[in-house]
């Protein structure tokens, strides 16, 4: 049995002196995209900072049989991990195609600036324009296609279609169908269930920093405790 492309066991992270995960242990195969939901504040995005080494984090995480815990986020994406924040961190006063340039690697496999812009057409289009005169929905495909031309193996992504107009969130949601059908492992963090469901090969809960459940979509739906304590707003 081949051995999971990221692999986390007992992972412990904190903000500060605030304590945010709990021993999480979760894995992605090479390939897989796994869906990562749970209401605000459960560590999500906590988990995805703590795997980029953005956060103090103790426990063992391995990408590719490697340890990554301690090491700098700049070698962590080197290795092949890339991360697109809810945020987008964009650079605004750079044009499209500068900004893609910053993510480009000398030896880009898979995704080379011209795919990135065949993948996102308006990107192509609006290829000299300031990033920060972007739509937010553009400004998210910009921080994606930045992301990609980096070559990752895996793909951390934290609710990407917050904030997006129905018809871009569809847009943006065939994008990353045509990814996993290349072959790009994905972390995909996000509450709307049909996007994840149109996505993921399974869906991981958190809640508390922890992770509460991990299995196929059909299983939570038909797990009512978790669906309940979990993730129902009421």
């Amino acid at each position: 049995m081949s051995l999971p492309l990221l692999d986390i066991e007992g992972l412990h992270a904190w903000y500060g002196a605030s304590h945010v995960l709990h021993g999480v242990t979760l894995s992605i195969a090479d390939g897989e995209v796994l869906a990562l939901s749970g209401r605000n504040g459960s560590g999500r995005s906590t988990l995805a900072k703590a795997i980029m080494g953005l956060v103090r984090a103790e426990g063992s995480m391995r990408f590719l049989g490697r340890a990554i815990v301690g090491m700098r986020p700049f070698r962590i994406a080197r290795l092949g991990v890339g991360y697109v924040p809810e945020q987008r961190d964009i650079f605004p006063t750079l044009t499209v195609r500068e900004n893609l340039m910053l993510g480009e690697r000398s030896r880009t496999v898979r995704f080379t600036l011209d795919d990135a812009m065949s993948l996102f057409p308006v990107l192509s289009e609006r290829a000299s324009v300031s990033a920060g005169a972007l739509s937010g929905g553009e400004q998210q495909m910009l921080a994606l296609a930045r992301t990609l031309v980096g070559d990752p193996r895996l793909v951390i992504i934290d609710e990407p279609a917050e904030g997006l107009a129905p018809q871009v969130v569809t847009q943006l949601t065939e994008c990353l169908a045509t990814l996993k059908q290349r072959g790009v492992a994905m972390l995909l963090i996000e509450q709307r269930m049909t996007i994840a469901r149109a996505l993921a090969n399974r869906v991981a809960v958190m809640g508390h920093g922890a992770i509460v459940f991990d299995g196929s979509f059909d299983a939570l739906a038909n797990d009512a405790r978790i669906m309940n304590d979990w993730l129902s707003i009421g």
